[in-house]
């Protein structure tokens, strides 16, 4: 081996433990918020200067910011804090059947705008690709206006998608079948651009930022206008299965006597609990889905507290499943699904308990999205922002 390459090692090696140091101090801000340099040195175990050197360089890159935050006490030397920038930003788009909407989030978490762009009709992919390309375009405008760094783009679609390159599998209730969409959308924009399935970004969503924080295994049921979708972190990771398709709870056996599924099966976990089936029996349009908690807080009709008591009964099956699947800590539901939570009280999870192996069930908690309406806009936000928090340096 010459004397040149072995001199080249250690010098590789160095900048590999650095670049690795600089993606966890940045992590830990963007994940948790801003924290005193005294709680990265303890939580890096790395000594004071390393933490300063490296939070030095990430301002340097933009990354984060330092400013001074009183002490607990009220008196003594205040203790910089590191920020994860607000002025880096990540788009998220969202297709749904009846609009095409984009976010801009930034590495603190902070939505700087949202924009809607509504439909007569489900867009076809061509369309949906129209008009996220306009999207797209005018937002990094305006947040290069204001002077934001655009780092990507990422698409949370209400179907299964091949989150190697972006191409939709199927996404029934848009119609969408083996179509690409991360690519060509990038080809348009010129900025990296990736896609997943809807529900595994509500996951490490409401994992990182809502309802599953502090939990390690957690299970996440999306239910809206383009059915039940759902994901699952266990041991503190995705569950992402061979191809990224793992998690479709929208597909859970429930019903042996139940409709026929528009993916051929029968008794189908979203054909047995529908937001179509609660909006009809509630009166209201899909446009008026925002209204359903408060018709549901007022006495139900006979009809819609039937069509209650048998969604209740299909989640609870569903939920069983996944249980004694996955044995999660927590089980989130979003969309009209926390809106049937909070309806129902403790009725659901004693319903699942029941039919539940003791040991499995004794500790589980059955909760509401605390997202809402960003869940999936900070999760693709953290699709777009995974290559930079692996590499602070990468770009």
């Amino acid at each position: 081996m010459s004397e040149a390459s072995t001199a080249s090692r250690p010098v590789r090696t160095t900048d590999v433990v650095r670049r690795r140091n600089l993606a966890r101090v940045l992590r830990l801000v963007h994940e948790r918020g801003p924290m005193p340099r005294s709680a990265l040195t303890r939580e890096t175990g790395l000594n004071r200067s390393t933490v300063a050197a490296l939070v030095g360089e990430l301002v340097d890159l933009g990354l984060v910011v330092e400013g001074d935050a009183p002490p607990a006490t009220g008196v003594g030397r205040p203790s910089a804090t590191v920020s994860a920038s607000a002025e880096v930003v990540a788009l998220g788009i969202v297709p749904e059947i009846d609009a095409v909407t984009l976010a801009v989030i930034g590495l603190d978490g902070t939505e700087h705008e949202r924009r809607t762009v509504r439909t007569s009709s489900v867009s076809t992919p061509d369309e949906a690709l129209a008009i996220a390309t306009d999207l797209v375009a005018s937002a990094t405008g305006r947040q290069r206006d204001a002077g934001r760094r655009v780092v990507g783009v990422a698409v949370s679609v209400p179907g299964i998608v091949r989150v190697g390159d972006g191409v939709v599998r199927y996404a029934p209730h848009l119609a969408w079948r083996d179509e690409a969409f991360a690519a060509p959308l990038a080809d348009r924009t010129g900025l990296p651009v990736r896609a997943a399935n809807d529900a595994n970004l509500g996951v490490t969503a409401e994992f990182l930022y809502g309802a599953g924080r502090g939990a390690t295994d957690v299970v996440y049921v999306n239910g809206g206008a383009s059915g039940i979708g759902g994901g699952i972190i266990t041991g503190g990771r995705p569950l992402a299965g061979a191809a990224g398709y793992a998690g479709e709870l929208g597909h859970t056996f429930v019903a042996a006597n139940g409709i026929r599924c528009h993916c051929g099966a029968v008794g189908c976990l979203e054909t047995e609990a529908s937001q179509a089936a609660l909006l009809d029996a509630a009166g209201l349009g899909i446009d008026e889905a925002d209204r359903l908690g408060d018709v549901l807080a007022a006495t139900p009709a006979p009809a819609l507290a039937a069509v209650v008591d048998r969604q209740v009964t299909a989640l609870a099956v569903a939920i069983r499943n996944v249980v004694h699947t996955v044995n999660p800590d927590v089980v989130v539901l979003g969309g009209f699904l926390g809106t049937l939570l909070r309806h129902v009280g403790t009725r659901l999870e004693e319903a699942v308990r029941a039919q539940t192996m003791t040991a499995m069930g004794e500790d589980l908690r059955i909760v509401p999205a605390e997202l809402v309406g960003s869940v999936l806009f900070r999760g693709a936000a953290e699709l777009a922002f995974a290559s930079l928090l692996a590499d602070p340096t990468a770009g």
